[in-house]
């Protein structure tokens, strides 16, 4: 180029047998061992999973009993940790399990409100999965418990097959079919390594599904914020306000909405101030437990609920009583509860691995995902046989249990413990608990759900991740929560083909002074080696879905190369050079399609090299019979070798690098 300095630094050049044309390295590409098969890596995973670590040991019987306790440490890490455990740690988390208990109470009664379950379900599942989730569970700070979204998720879709209202009985032994069927769902993600399904919501989809389901969910809570006694099933915003305004042409009472306004106002204050002043940060846990102790005493002294103010009344005291019975494997609606069961999975467990791994980075250690599967899932299963409904992390009370000092687990069986105190106790004195007060906990909760400077920062990295977000949002917002996830799914995939359908070809030039390739694009200063053409295929397959745009696209570029320099004898292409470095693996389609290119090159009288193929493609290049057709001495290790070879074969061609 002559806009580049007179001044070159000197080019290593590999070393050529000039009578084959090949460098020392390319017997490299041909020679590499087989790779292994589908059937090799599918029983190495399954083998992974199920194969506890080998031992050091000496006798046979002290290496079983090595692998033995590897294999419980591995189901259990509580054995693991628990040796290094001590009095201090568990005075931290005695005071975190107290806090965290502090808002998981309130919390719990509305979130079993949103999921049309009467409210000492939210509690019950607030002791049995935290219980299985410390013991077997590798994140240190997450609270585990009922949220907002899986409450939602499984009262929008279940209310569909039975109405709770009408019949509510049905309705709780398909919530706890559903919870049962998720937890054996997440325990099989995590024993057969099928995490990356979780990965198939993106974290635009995640993020646009949580701000329209946080704001569906406040809008459910109109009805206790407004004591009114006719609402929507629906979910959706238009079905919603229909409902608002229709009831509000009937009797309501303001009290209703005075005591939930106050207290929302109440607890977004003293969250406020938790976050200005770090070292309150146990006023924003225990505000929701005094918001509901001081509005019941409201409520009794006032006589308020003879006035219209909507009351919880009677809430059954008592431990967990089984629901193993109840869960129905064979019935009518099984498999509309496996539906619903592997949204609710997939999405408990993309709520639980975000938090859990958000604090273990901030910590300094590393979140086994596939354990917290197998840990989450065992939690549910328990959970379902003990009258609980789906469990998973919550981001607010992990928040908390962070923030009061917790060292382990161990918090969260505080927590459980707590809780079956209150379910013991103090039931009774939630009778005259108003509804508004629960709606208010709830709002309180939604604002951390809604991520707009994360859409924004979507919006200016990608187009089309903005376009999925905004997908699931207004699926949620407008349609449902299936929906809305539809949309989002559909988009992602639409994504991944558009871009495999139209992958990137660069043509390639060499730095100067160097052996390095790169896009002419993306780096101008890199100068074309004239008389050969370097085309990179920027793919991972090659297949059928796109073979033929790159042969095309191939084909186009080479033919327009040789209209152009077929005045100028120097320039003119003699050779084409495939860089076929990011080509992991390739189809039959794909062999086909180089085959093409061979033989189109071969009439307009130009010789084709294919430089680094994937370990995969080379086999299959290889049992194909393509690497016969090109020839064995025209596949190279890198580029640079191939342009050398092509530059041998043609003497008297020179560079401009």
């Amino acid at each position: 180029m002559e806009s580049m300095a007179a001044v070159e630094m000197p080019v290593t050049v590999p070393a050529f047998d000039v009578s084959s044309r090949r460098p020392a390295t390319a017997g490299l590409v041909l020679n590499s061992p087989n790779p292994p098969s589908l059937r090799d890596e599918l029983v190495g995973v399954v083998g992974k999973a199920f194969r506890p670590r080998r031992s050091n040991g000496d006798g046979g019987g002290a290496r079983r009993c090595a692998w033995a306790l590897t294999a419980l440490q591995a189901v259990f890490p509580v054995l693991q940790w628990g040796k290094t455990y001590d009095l201090k740690s568990f005075r931290s988390d005695v005071m975190a399990g107290l806090t965290l208990a502090s808002l998981g109470i309130p919390q719990s009664i509305g979130y079993a409100n949103l999921a049309k379950l009467d409210p000492q379900y939210g509690l019950y599942t607030s002791v049995v999965p935290p219980l299985i989730y410390a013991v077997m569970g590798t994140s240190r700070e997450i609270a585990i418990g009922p949220v907002a979204v899986v409450s939602l998720l499984l009262s929008s879709m279940v209310q569909k097959i039975v109405d709770p209202a009408t019949d509510p009985v049905t309705y709780r032994t398909l919530v706890f079919t559903v919870t049962f069927l998720a937890g054996v769902f997440q325990v099989s993600f995590g024993l057969f390594r099928l995490g990356f399904l979780v990965d198939f919501l993106s974290h635009a989809a995640i993020v646009g599904f949580m701000g329209g389901a946080a704001i569906v969910i406040g809008l459910q809570q109109l009805k206790g914020l407004l004591g009114l006694s006719k609402f929507t099933n629906s979910t959706d915003v238009v079905s919603v306000a229909k409902a608002v305004f229709s009831a509000l042409h009937d009797p309501w009472h303001p009290g209703n909405f005075l005591i939930g306004c106050s207290f929302l106002i109440f607890i977004l204050a003293t969250r406020f101030i938790g976050r200005r002043y770090k070292k309150l940060f146990w006023l924003s846990a225990i505000s929701p437990l005094v918001s509901v102790i001081l509005s019941t005493a409201l409520v009794y002294a006032t006589r308020a609920d003879k006035h219209g103010v909507k009351i919880i009344r009677e809430v059954h005291a008592g431990l967990n009583p089984s629901s193993v019975k109840q869960i129905q494997l064979n019935g009518p609606y099984t498999t509309e509860c496996a539906k619903i069961a592997i949204i609710c999975a997939v999405i408990a467990l993309t709520e639980a691995i975000a938090v859990g791994r958000s604090f273990a980075s901030i910590n300094g250690y590393k979140l086994d995902g596939n354990k917290e599967m197998i840990a989450m899932g065992c939690s549910n299963i328990a959970g379902s046989m003990s009258s609980c409904y789906v469990a998973t992390g919550s981001f607010s009370r992990t928040a908390v249990n962070f923030s009061a000092g917790a060292r382990s687990t161990v918090s969260n069986i505080v927590m459980a413990v707590t809780v079956l105190i209150a379910l013991e106790l103090f039931m009774k004195l939630l009778y005259y608990t108003p509804m508004a007060v629960l709606a208010s906990i709830i709002l309180s909760a939604l604002p951390g759900l809604i991520d707009i400077r994360e859409a924004w920062s979507i919006w200016k990295v990608d187009k089309m991740d903005f376009l999925i977000c905004l997908g699931a949002f207004v699926g949620v917002l407008f349609g449902s929560v299936e929906i809305g996830l539809g949309v989002a799914l559909a988009i992602s995939f639409a994504k991944i083909i558009i871009q495999s359908i139209r992958p990137q070809v660069e043509v390639l030039g060499r730095l100067q002074g160097t052996n390095i390739f790169c896009s002419v694009r993306q780096y101008p200063v890199a100068c074309r080696t004239p008389a050969v053409q370097v085309i990179r295929i920027d793919t991972s397959f090659l297949c059928f879905i796109n073979a033929t745009f790159i042969k095309e696209r191939i084909i186009e570029w080479v033919r327009a190369e040789v209209e152009a320099s077929n005045e100028k004898a120097r320039e003119r292409v003699h050779s084409v050079v495939l860089d076929m470095s990011n080509v992991v693996n390739i189809d039959t389609s794909g062999l086909v399609g180089l085959e093409e290119i061979h033989k189109d090159l071969v009439s307009l009288g130009i010789q084709i090299a294919i430089a680094s193929p994937g370990w995969q493609a080379i086999q299959k290049m290889k049992l194909g019979h393509v690497v016969d057709r090109i020839g064995e001495e025209w596949i190279f290790l890198t580029v640079s070798e191939a342009v050398e070879g092509c530059l041998t074969e043609h003497k008297g061609s020179a560079t401009e690098c």
